[in-house]
Parts: structure tokens; C-alpha cells; sequence
């Protein structure tokens, strides 16, 4: 390939601006379908996790990061976050 700087060499690459969607998953169901035919509202779904659980964070089906739940203060309090206690190292797979 050419050594020559690219034309983009000192440009932002437009990729960093891209918005992504990240899932967080806080446990998994699995209920018989007779089961799930009776949900209604006020019907309380066991999950296979501990609130104390860790929950874990995915782009796609990627797990990146794994953290806990928190709710914010000041000005977004009682919005829910994750502060983040473990994140993948990625750097070698893009």
C-alpha cells in the first residue's frame, strides 16, 4: 500500500459520531407458554438474576461491558444508569 498520508490524515474520523444503541439485559424468563398466556398486569415474571446481580451490557450480541444499576441524583434523579465495573477490551477486534 502507498506510505503517503491518506487525505484523511488529520480528520476526524465521521465514524466517532455515529449513535449506537446499547442493551443492557438484567436476566432472562423462561416461562411455559401456559404461563405466559395468564400474564396480566400486576403479573410478576421471575428472572434467572439477583438484583445484586451484575447486568451486562451488549452492542448486537456483543457483550462490552458488564456494571450495576444505580439511580441518578440531582437534576435526572430517579433515572436509572449502570455504572460500569467491567468493560472487554475491544481494542483488537474492530
Amino acid at each position: 500500500m502507498d506510505d503517503a498520508p491518506s487525505e484523511t490524515a488529520g480528520k476526524a474520523n465521521p465514524f466517532t459520531v455515529v449513535p449506537i444503541e446499547i442493551t443492557i439485559s438484567v436476566g432472562k424468563a423462561r416461562p411455559l407458554i401456559r404461563d405466559l398466556l395468564k400474564l396480566t398486569r400486576d403479573s410478576v415474571l421471575p428472572l434467572d438474576r439477583r438484583v445484586e446481580d451484575p447486568v451486562e451490557l451488549y452492542v448486537g450480541d456483543r457483550l462490552i461491558a458488564r456494571g450495576e444499576l444505580e439511580e441518578m441524583e440531582g437534576d435526572n434523579a430517579g433515572q436509572l444508569a449502570v455504572r460500569l465495573t467491567e468493560v472487554t477490551d475491544l481494542s483488537g477486534e474492530l
